[in-house]
């Protein structure tokens, strides 16, 4: 069993490395106090050829795996979780539901762009009062006038407000079938359709230089060639992309646990008490063990899904076991670094502030803990 990344992935995991050392770290905290989407930051992504990793390189992507998505977000998340989730936003759910369901057309239309960086993607799912109930959206489409004509509201969407913004994937109801089940279609609505209107910018615990808005929707209408798969089948489109996110965000969690761990030991190391650093004291010595620990445990388990999925075998169980080990890792991880830290990790200027406060959203965005433990608990009964 080789443990070791090919030599193509560590050598772009080193040059991303070095382009956040230089591009993201040094201004991240700027960004978050400002709450300031680094635009400049996502052209380069794309000058790199990084902002469309997971797509062909017939349609402008890079055509890597998913081992080496996650090696490539572990370094991004270790410099700025907004940065990394707005751009694994862009990079699965938004980009993805055109990859596997879209015409060709569609593809060279929307998703090259996309995968290029010349624009960045959305997805609009959650709603109100719909989230982890992602059957239970109220948004409808219904044939008008040789198109669809599109009415609800989209609640704490990804990038759709930015100055790059090309546009939303959204799901919506468009009917129901002959026993009363609803009918779902997923649809692509270019930023400045009319009757699509972006919300202001929404003031987040964490994530605070990741663009994040309600999206309404009032008799939008859009042309029948933006229904993108099967009229009937978007929902069954969703969840069939859902999975490649969810080892996505374990990663984010991976690179946020790490960020952590490294924060601890250098200010363990640098801090003195009663004559002697930090971490020569044992309660501080344990605390660094656990989350090096608890770090290692879950990069085996990111990496073995993504490596799973690559080979084409099942994965969902386990990407939702990295999604729900890694995000509560992460929360572990930063709350002990913060408690290392003692007054110093209490203060926004410190960087280990900013990753405890974007830690919590882990264990809820890309489906919640609870929702995890449910989807996981289904498939080991199922399987016994």
């Amino acid at each position: 069993m080789n443990f070791d990344l090919p030599e193509d992935t560590r050598a772009l995991q080193a040059m991303v490395r070095d382009f956040a050392a230089k591009e993201i770290t040094p201004h991240a905290a700027r960004w978050s106090e400002d709450e300031t989407f680094p635009t400049k930051v996502f052209t380069r992504l794309g000058e790199l050829g990084l902002m469309g990793m997971l797509v062909p390189e017939e349609y402008g992507g890079a055509g890597s795996d998913t081992v080496t998505y996650v090696a490539v977000m572990e370094e991004l998340g270790a410099a700025d979780q907004s940065v990394a989730s707005s751009w694994n936003a862009h990079s699965t759910i938004a980009s993805l539901p055109l990859l596997a369901y879209g015409t060709e057309e569609q593809k060279r239309r929307w998703l090259t762009p996309l995968a290029t960086g010349e624009a960045i993607g959305a997805f609009g799912l959650t709603e109100p009062d719909a989230g982890s109930d992602a059957a239970g959206i109220v948004t409808t489409a219904r044939r008008a006038d040789g198109g669809w004509l599109i009415n609800g509201t989209k609640m704490f969407i990804t990038n759709a407000g930015t100055d790059i913004s090309q546009g939303v994937t959204l799901l919506a109801v468009t009917g129901r079938d002959g026993e009363g089940r609803k009918r779902y279609a997923t649809f692509y609505v270019p930023t400045g359709t009319p009757g699509y209107t972006c919300g202001h910018k929404i003031k987040k615990l964490g994530w605070h230089a990741m663009d994040t808005r309600e999206l309404v929707f009032s008799d939008c209408w859009i042309p029948e060639d933006h229904l993108i798969g099967e009229e009937g089948g978007g929902l069954r489109q969703f969840l069939s992309v859902l999975d490649k996110g969810r080892i996505s965000v374990a990663a984010l969690g991976l690179s946020l646990a790490q960020a952590a761990l490294g924060l601890a030991v250098k200010h363990a190391t640098e801090r003195h008490q009663f004559g002697r650093p930090l971490s020569a004291f044992q309660a501080v010595a344990h605390k660094v063990a656990d989350i090096g620990t608890e770090v290692e445990a879950a990069r085996c388990m990111v990496y073995r899904a993504a490596w799973l999925a690559d080979q084409g075998r099942p994965y969902g169980t386990a990407a939702a076991m990295a999604k729900l080990y890694a995000s509560e890792v992460a929360n572990r991880a930063a709350s002990q670094a913060v408690q290392i830290h003692g007054g110093y990790g209490y203060v926004r200027e410190s960087e280990i502030s900013r990753f405890y406060a974007d830690a919590k959203i882990l264990e809820i965005g890309e489906g919640t803990s609870e929702i995890q433990r449910d989807v996981i608990a289904r498939a080991l009964v199922k399987r016994a």
